[in-house]
């Protein structure tokens, strides 16, 4: 190695203020979005856990009071939030009704369970999505952030140009600085727009599952209505 090549660490701790004030950013986020990265991993693997487990209970009973009973205690899965809302929303009817229940949904159908389910979807995305905003946020201001420190770095290349050095030496720095932002700054970036899509891949099949998961309680709804007639 020649005694005169660049040193990376000497090269950032020699940079400008603003260069150096880009980078500490950019480290900062790059931080925020892996520690996003990890919450919302474990998220979408105890979510799908916790869904198996209540569809267990769910399938392996066809009374819905005994679902009830055995899966409140369980911990939050996005099945579990729509089969209580639209559980809690069907006692309400009943118990207001009694035996007209069955009268009242031939008649005016299952508008209001929908819309308890469609509650727990809600709520679910809510949770969901938690955020995976600020992760998107990061990926798409992270290559600008360093594209600001790029164009600072060459404005100090030209201004060792400016000063009469027309020389490798006298521009170097600024060249290197630019790239080195602009590398963060991608460095940032490419992984937080990656899991952003992983993340939204996931929960874009959790609730396609969460829509059949629906149908299917209208139908077991209706099914025990039918009994109980």
């Amino acid at each position: 190695m020649e005694s005169n090549q660049m040193d990376i660490i000497k090269l950032i701790l020699g940079s400008s203020p603003v260069v150096i004030s880009v980078l500490i950013l950019l480290i900062f986020g790059s931080i925020i979005s892996w520690a996003i990265i990890l919450n919302r991993t474990f998220y979408t693997k105890k979510t799908n856990e916790n869904n198996e487990h209540f569809l267990k209970i769910y399938y392996s009973n066809e009374n819905l009071r005994d679902i009830f009973l055995k899966s409140e205690e369980l911990p939050f899965s996005p099945f579990k939030a729509m089969f209580l809302e639209g559980y809690k929303e069907l006692e309400k009817i009943e118990s207001k009704l009694g035996d007209k229940v069955y009268d009242h949904f031939k008649d005016f159908g299952f508008g209001t369970i929908e819309r308890a389910l469609k509650k727990g979807v809600n709520e679910s995305q809510i949770s969901m999505n938690s955020l995976l905003s600020t992760l998107a946020s990061i990926g798409s201001i992270a290559p600008f952030v360093g594209l600001f420190g790029t164009v600072w770095g060459i404005i100090n290349s030209f201004r060792g140009l400016s000063t009469g050095g027309a020389t490798l030496d006298a521009v170097a720095p600024g060249i290197a600085e630019a790239l080195i932002a602009t590398a963060i700054g991608l460095i940032t970036a490419i992984p937080a727009v990656w899991f952003y899509n992983k993340f939204q891949y996931e929960n874009s099949k959790i609730n396609l599952k969460m829509e059949t998961f629906g149908e299917g309680f209208l139908n077991n709804v209706e099914r025990n209505l039918d009994e109980e007639k």
